[in-house]
């Protein structure tokens, strides 16, 4: 059987490109990938109506929306896409159930916010979003503009329900930090991608933003289809208003490791989060790929603050694995990121301190860097993979955030092919990457050094 490609077409056009044209490479049976920075496809951004690499992660999105027939589930961080907002009203005018679960954080439509209550932050968010939504350009938002460039306020107007992470009665335990639609309990929608301008296409107030760096993933199976809905379900609840039976975080009991089929291809599942005491957490499930690695890993990663899995690299990195590591430039020089430990340093915080059972490799890692991006841009990827035949994805950065406190996603994947195209993103990524200790890292080690000399360990 051909893969199943989601309007692949439409969501990404090949443009001249110097010396060979890219190959294309297979993609296993029933699973398509899109990343908006690619090399090899080009769209239009919709932010100056220029063209620009990448596949089109909105309309990705929209076109799996418009071909659903009975039912949507959405579950994500934030959804600002007024195009999305749009195809969610559609689908429901013509009988399609739409339900959403999103994030406290960004569950208000951005016209009811006051200024004055938000932070510094959320102001420039609704900054962005406000310029998005004058589209004639005068520095003024009708009540037109005002509405139909306000996501939340779309879908809140035409009556889509949707809940977040209050709804269970807290103040949101965590993050609800899921990024995945399942459609007609057949297709699958996930990735590290929110959606938003930001996470996929840049921001109005700065041009030369392409948007933070991020893929998506399609899977048609009714029983990969069928996990994804119970997640959503144990969120949902009965729903917005009702009885406060929502389930997030460490409320939710979330099960193991489950495994789905999607055509010929294995992949395991863990929905986050879980208490330290469980035996298979995310944090261990990863450690678990990560030794049985015998050749090479390779990882692109927003946020690297989990000891326990530098640990295990260490022992592979001594037992002869080859290891790359692509890191967000802002997330690498952190005090907490273990992207320090790799490079051999110990960076005290602003109080001195170096965190508990801190343990740098005696020998730097060569093989470490960090991507040369736009101002503005992240690297908001959270993947890796294991000897060119299986990729770990999903929403799930990995820290003990995502193992133990946000409702997340993690995927093993066993797939060769497509583990190509992961690999051909880390390549791309590797290309332009500045290796080692960064002059930002630099900066930062000898302020503190002035400051804290060694600095003190936690404890």
């Amino acid at each position: 059987m051909l893969p199943v490609l989601l309007g692949c077409a439409s969501c990404s056009k090949v443009g001249s490109v110097q010396g060979n044209a890219p190959t294309e490479l297979p993609l296993p049976e029933r699973i398509q990938v899109v990343f908006n920075h690619r090399d090899g496809a080009r769209y239009r951004s919709p932010l100056d109506d220029q063209w620009r690499n990448g596949d089109n992660l909105e309309k990705f999105v929209i076109t799996a929306i418009e071909k659903a027939q009975q039912e949507i589930l959405v579950a994500v961080q934030e959804l600002s896409l007024a195009g999305v907002a749009d195809a969610l009203v559609a689908a429901k005018q013509r009988g399609v159930t739409v339900q959403m679960v999103i994030e406290n954080n960004f569950s208000q439509p951005w016209g009811d916010l006051h200024e004055a209550d938000l932070s510094l932050h959320e102001r420039r968010r609704v900054a962005h979003l406000k310029m998005l939504a004058d589209r004639n350009h005068d520095g003024e938002l009708s009540p037109t503009e005002r509405y139909r460039g306000d996501a939340m306020q779309i879908l809140r107007r035409h009556q889509i329900p949707w809940i977040d992470d209050s709804e269970d009665g807290s103040k949101g335990s965590g993050l609800m930090h899921h990024k995945f639609m399942v459609i007609d309990t057949q297709r699958v929608i996930t990735g590290s991608a929110n959606f938003s301008n930001s996470g996929i296409h840049g921001d109005p107030a700065a041009i030369q933003t392409r948007g933070n760096v991020n893929h998506l993933l399609s899977f048609n199976s009714t029983e990969l289809a069928e996990l994804f809905k119970k997640e959503f379900l144990l969120m949902w609840g009965d729903g917005p208003g009702g009885a406060k039976d929502s389930l997030f975080g460490l409320a939710k009991n979330a099960p193991g490791i489950q495994t789905a089929k999607v055509g010929g291809t294995r992949i395991e599942v863990l929905f986050a989060p879980h208490a330290k005491r469980q035996k298979m957490n995310g944090l261990q499930f990863i450690a678990k790929q990560i030794e049985k690695s015998k050749q090479n890993i390779d990882m692109a990663l927003f946020i690297f603050s989990a000891q326990v899995l530098v640990n295990k690299l260490r022992e592979q990195v001594q037992s002869g694995v080859k290891v790359r590591l692509i890191a967000d430039p802002g997330f690498a020089s952190r005090s907490y990121s273990e992207v320090l430990d790799l490079l051999g340093i110990a960076l005290p915080d602003r109080f001195c301190k170096i965190e508990a059972d801190n343990n740098p490799f005696d020998s730097p890692l060569k093989s470490v860097g960090t991507p040369r991006l736009a101002r503005g841009d992240k690297l908001h990827h959270k993947f890796a993979v294991i000897d060119n035949k299986k990729v770990i994805t999903g929403s799930f950065n990995w820290s003990p955030a995502a193992a133990h406190t946000n409702d997340e996603t993690l995927l093993v994947i066993e797939s060769p092919q497509l583990a190509k195209h992961f690999t051909r993103e880390m390549n791309r990524l590797w290309r332009g990457a500045e290796l080692g200790i960064t002059a930002r890292i630099q900066r930062k080690l000898e302020q503190q050094r002035i400051k804290c000399g060694k600095g003190v360990e936690r404890r």
